[in-house]
């Protein structure tokens, strides 16, 4: 089992940077498989940005692209989301998800942290 928090979200400016923490705990492999994820108001949820445990490859969404930053400390069990230059379509709820090594998907999922963007 693997328990995630995530914290970070709040109400930002279009243009500003702000950046999410996603907390771990409970059975941690190196080659699990970290993301975010995000939905906004009325669409489907949609991924973000990947990693591992590990650091083996860094994955991202072509509209996050150049801008987000996925990164995440081994000591500290934590998963990182630098947003810079934000817009208000980055807007919605924020979830950190863990696919552990043997599954072909997502399979712990944190409770979210809403990230809302003014314009």
């Amino acid at each position: 089992q693997v328990q995630l928090v995530e914290s970070g979200g709040g109400l930002v400016q279009a243009g500003d940077s702000l950046t999410l923490s996603c907390a771990a705990s409970g059975r941690i492999f190196s080659h699990d498989t970290l993301g975010w994820f995000r939905q906004a108001p009325g669409k489907e949820r949609e991924f973000v940005a990947a990693t591992s445990w590990a650091s083996v490859g860094l994955y991202y969404a072509n509209s996050v692209k150049g801008r987000f930053a996925i990164s995440r400390d081994l000591l500290k069990s934590t998963v990182y989301l630098q947003m810079n230059s934000l817009k208000p379509e980055d807007t919605g709820v924020y979830y950190c998800a863990v696919r552990s090594q043997d599954k072909p998907d997502f399979d712990y999922w944190g409770q979210g942290t809403q990230v809302t963007v003014s314009s």
